[in-house]
């Protein structure tokens, strides 16, 4: 092959974006990876309103491929003093679960369309001797090429882990679920009139699906004589913030150049909206606009995985405090869709901040 203008290492979602934001912007890309697809990932499915637009700012059209939801649902767990239940819809649109091997497959066809070109069960060993002006790292949360850059030193880290089955059952809400416990947590996002998919997210790496499960007793009835549409499926989940995401002509996308924590549901929308920020600053010849961009985008999501990581129950003050903190968004709706409307990008800082405020301020004295 000749050589390219952006040489894409890794051929997943984060990938494929790059690859597709780079031509749009009339770049000749090589995307090369070691698997052959569909490539596949355990992962909550779930695509927020916010994601959909990013998506749209790459010509992706992913409403056929998904199903959609329309607001997200907290559901306290057992063990939990709660035993409350508060959901919001999303302040404009909808968001859409869509199977992790149908979005690579609608990816694929968009990149093939535009002339992206492909190596298949191609491994790259180093960075020497590819010859492109840009290279992308796209190759996830264990990459290699930003070890061969030298762009490993991270300014925050943490890891959980996910384990994910789909279910043949009837959607029974229309919103995405997230069931709080005290050692775990389960989100249910559903994929199909037929189908949902179930994650376990845990800091026990030997919590499975089949463990977790009997402690929401509610939701293991809902899934109780469900057969599974395949086999469950686990990774792990990294909440990391690298020190620079781009060196020299090399620059990181997607989870290789940092992460939220998957209980979020926003790491879709953070590789959709990298790669059309990394795509404008190859036009402009130069990787700095893009570091700048990574970091702007990157923030509020980082700020709801803290949020939510408070919550996890870890401890026993997290435990009271996602108690007190599932009581006060019952008692107080509005709060709740004030926080779905941070969580999706629909409000200020100034308002975020006036709602974070609030939130505190009422858990204090409920």
């Amino acid at each position: 092959m000749s050589a390219p203008d952006v040489f894409v290492i890794g051929g997943g979602p984060a990938g494929l974006a790059a690859a597709i934001a780079a031509r749009r912007r009339g770049f000749d890309v090589l995307v090369t990876d070691g698997a052959v697809p569909p490539v596949d990932k355990a992962c909550g499915e779930g695509v927020m309103p916010d994601g959909l637009a990013a998506a749209s700012a790459l010509g992706l059209d992913l409403e056929s491929a998904g199903h959609p939801f329309r607001g997200i649902r907290f559901v306290s767990g057992a063990g939990d003093s709660t035993g409350q239940t508060v959901a919001a819809e999303f302040p404009h649109g909808h968001g859409l679960g869509v199977r992790r091997t149908a979005l690579h497959r609608l990816m694929l066809e968009r990149a093939g369309s535009l002339g992206v070109r492909f190596r298949w069960g191609s491994t790259v060993a180093s960075l020497d001797g590819i010859r492109a002006r840009w290279i992308v790292g796209a190759d996830g949360s264990r990459s290699l090429v930003r070890r061969w850059a030298g762009l490993e030193r991270s300014a925050h880290e943490s890891r959980r882990y996910g384990f994910r089955r789909h279910y043949r059952v009837e959607p029974w809400s229309e919103f995405m679920e997230l069931h709080w416990g005290r050692a775990c947590q389960l989100y249910v996002t559903p994929v199909g009139a037929g189908e949902v998919c179930v994650v376990a997210i845990s800091r026990d790496s030997r919590l499975r699906l089949d463990q977790a499960l009997p402690q929401f007793p509610d939701l293991a009835a809902r899934l109780a004589g469900a057969a599974s549409a395949g086999s469950e499926r686990g990774g792990v989940t990294v909440s990391r913030r690298l020190r620079s995401v781009w060196r020299g002509n090399v620059a990181l996308v997607g989870d290789a150049s940092g992460s939220v924590d998957a209980v979020t549901g926003e790491g879709l929308c953070l590789l959709f909206q990298q790669a059309v920020a990394l795509a404008d600053a190859l036009a402009e010849g130069c990787l700095e606009p893009y570091a700048a961009a990574h970091r702007r985008i990157g923030r509020r999501p980082e700020m709801m995985a803290g949020l939510m990581l408070a919550l996890d129950g870890r401890s026993r003050l997290g435990s009271r405090l996602r108690d007190r903190a599932l009581r006060t968004l019952a008692a107080r709706p509005p709060l709740f869709r004030g926080m779905v409307a941070m969580h999706v990008g629909e409000l200020s800082t100034f308002q975020i901040l006036t709602n974070s405020l609030a939130l505190g301020w009422q858990m204090l004295n409920l």
